[in-house]
C-alpha cells in the first residue's frame, strides 16, 4: 500500500506556526509523508522541525510559495500594530490560493489539514476530491462556548453584569466586556474572514485539535455529539519535545542561554517560582509593566519575567538590580525556552494571556495560573482554567481588547492574584489538581493513550476515504 500524503498549510504566526510544526514531526512519526508548505519569509522557523525527523522513514518536505502583495513586511503577523494592518494580511492570503492548488494538482496528496485563516481550502479540498481537515489552534471547550455565545443576546443591564452561557455541561459565566467588539468598519475585513472559517470548518471533513481527552472530556463529547462536528484530539503536542534541545528550539531561538536559565532554576526550592508571560501577540503596555515589577516585588515570590526587547526602560529604576541582588527575579529579554521553563520542578505557577498553546504547557507542566486574558478566544481559555478546571485565579475586571493590548491592572492585583496562586493551601490544591491533569496528558500521547488512539483513528480515516 502506498504511503498516506498530508500536507500542512500553516498561518504564519508563531502561536499558529508552532503547533502545527509539532504536528508534522507527530505525523511523519506515525509513518505519513508529509508537507509544510508556507512562505519563503517565515520558512526558516520550521529548519528545527524538518531535522527531527531526519532519521524517520519520511522526512518532512518543505515548499514554499509566495504571496503576490507588493507592501513590504506584509508577512508576519506576530508584528503586527493595528488592525487594519492584520485586515490587509489576512486579504493578502488569499493570493497563496492559486500556487497552493497547482502544488495540491501536482503531487496529489490524500489530505489537507490547513488553519483556519485559509478558508478557501475547503474549496479547493472539494475540487480535487480530498478531506480538508481544519486547524484552528485552539480546544474543544473555547470552540463549544463561542458557538453558544454566538447565538445569544445577552439580557444584561451593563458590560459588567455576569450572564450565563446556556446549553453547555458547566454552568458557565461571562460579561459583555470579556466578549470580542468587532463592530466599526477597521473590523470589517476580519469579521468576515472569521465567518469564512467557521463556515468553512462546518463543510470541512472535520477538525483537528492540540487538545486531550482527559482535559475537556465533557466538551469533547458536546462538540462531537451536540454540535455535530467529526473531530480527533492529537495533543498536547508540546510532549512530543522530550530533550532540552528540543523544548528550547520551539519556535525561535532563546534569549537566554538554557544552562544559565536551567542553573538559575535549580538554585530554587519546588513549586516556589512564578513564570511570567505574555506570548508573542499581546502588547503589555508601558504603565502595566512598572504595575507588573511592582507587583512581583510585594509578592516575595521569585519570578521569571519575560518582556519584549527593548521595554526595560519601562520597569521601575533599580527594580532589575534589586531583584537580582536578592536572587529573586530572572528577566528574560525576548523569547524564553517556555516549555523548558515551566517542566522544571521549582516553578509552581504562570501568569499567562490565557492563549491555548500557553494553557496547554502551562497544564503540561503541572502549574496553577493567574489567568489573564486579553484578546480572541482567550477569556474562554481563562474560564476553564479557572471554573472547570479549578487550577487557577482570574485578573479580574479585565476586558477584551481590539489591538490585542494588555493595560490598566494594578500592582496589588497582580500581588494579590501571583499570593494565591503561590500559596500553600489554596495554591498547592490548584497545584495538585494540575499535577493529576499533567500526569494524564502524558499518558494521553503514550503508545494507547487516547491522544494516541485518536491519531490512529485519524490515520485510518484518511487512508479509507472516499471522495
Amino acid at each position: 500500500m502506498t504511503t498516506s500524503h498530508v500536507v500542512f498549510l500553516p498561518f504564519m504566526a508563531y502561536g499558529h506556526m508552532i503547533p502545527m510544526a509539532d504536528m508534522a514531526v507527530l505525523f511523519a512519526s506515525r509513518g505519513l509523508k508529509t508537507t509544510i508548505l508556507t512562505t519563503s519569509s517565515t520558512a526558516h522557523r520550521l529548519a528545527k522541525s524538518i531535522h527531527k525527523t531526519a532519521g524517520f522513514a519520511h522526512q518532512i518536505a518543505l515548499h514554499t510559495i509566495e504571496f503576490t502583495t507588493e507592501e513590504p513586511g506584509l508577512d508576519n503577523p506576530d508584528q503586527f500594530i493595528s488592525i487594519d494592518h492584520f485586515s490587509r494580511f489576512l486579504e493578502a492570503l488569499s493570493t497563496l490560493q492559486e500556487p497552493f492548488e497547482r502544488f495540491i494538482e501536482t503531487t496529489k496528496p490524500n489530505c489537507i489539514v490547513a488553519d483556519m485563516f485559509f478558508p478557501w481550502t475547503t474549496e479547493t479540498a472539494s475540487k480535487f476530491g480530498i478531506p480538508r481537515i481544519a486547524f484552528n489552534g485552539t480546544g474543544f471547550f473555547p470552540l463549544c462556548v463561542s458557538e453558544a455565545v454566538t447565538r445569544l443576546q445577552p439580557n444584561v443591564s451593563s458590560d459588567s453584569e455576569p450572564f450565563v452561557v446556556p446549553h453547555l455541561p458547566h454552568e458557565i459565566k461571562l460579561t459583555r466586556k470579556q466578549l470580542p467588539k468587532l463592530e466599526g468598519e477597521e473590523f470589517k475585513v476580519f469579521l468576515k474572514v472569521i465567518i469564512q472559517a467557521v463556515e468553512a470548518e462546518a463543510r470541512s471533513y472535520g477538525v483537528i485539535f492540540n487538545s486531550f481527552y482527559e482535559l475537556e472530556p465533557e466538551y469533547v463529547r458536546h462538540y462531537r455529539e451536540v454540535m455535530k462536528r467529526k473531530a480527533w484530539h492529537i495533543g498536547p503536542v508540546s510532549l512530543y519535545s522530550k530533550t532540552i534541545e528540543e523544548k528550547v528550539e520551539r519556535g525561535k531561538k532563546s534569549s537566554i542561554d538554557e544552562h544559565e536559565c536551567l542553573k538559575w532554576l535549580e538554585s530554587k526550592p519546588a513549586g516556589s517560582v512564578v513564570y511570567v508571560s505574555f506570548g508573542s501577540v499581546v502588547k503589555v503596555t508601558s504603565g502595566q509593566l512598572y504595575e507588573i515589577a511592582l507587583g512581583l516585588e510585594a509578592s516575595l515570590s521569585s519570578f521569571i519575567w519575560v518582556i519584549r526587547d527593548g521595554q526595560e526602560a519601562s520597569i521601575p529604576e533599580g527594580f532589575e538590580a534589586r531583584m537580582e541582588a536578592e536572587g529573586r527575579g530572572l528577566i528574560i529579554k525576548g523569547w524564553a525556552p517556555q516549555v523548558l521553563i515551566l517542566d522544571h520542578e521549582s516553578v509552581g505557577g504562570f501568569v499567562t494571556h490565557c492563549g491555548w498553546n500557553s494553557v496547554l504547557e502551562g497544564v503540561s507542566g503541572g502549574v496553577a495560573m493567574v489567568a489573564w486574558p486579553v484578546m480572541a478566544e482567550q477569556f474562554y481559555n481563562a474560564k476553564l482554567v479557572t471554573d472547570v478546571l479549578r487550577i487557577g485565579v482570574s485578573i479580574d475586571d479585565v476586558g477584551w481588547s481590539a489591538d490585542s493590548t494588555c493595560e490598566g491592572v494594578k500592582q496589588a492585583v497582580i500581588e494579590r492574584a501571583v499570593a494565591r496562586v503561590m500559596s500553600v493551601e489554596e495554591g498547592g490544591d490548584m497545584r495538585m489538581r494540575a499535577r493529576v491533569l499533567q500526569e494524564k496528558a502524558k499518558t494521553a500521547v503514550k503508545e494507547g493513550g487516547s491522544s494516541y488512539s485518536d491519531l490512529t483513528i485519524f490515520i485510518e480515516n484518511i487512508k479509507t476515504f472516499k471522495k
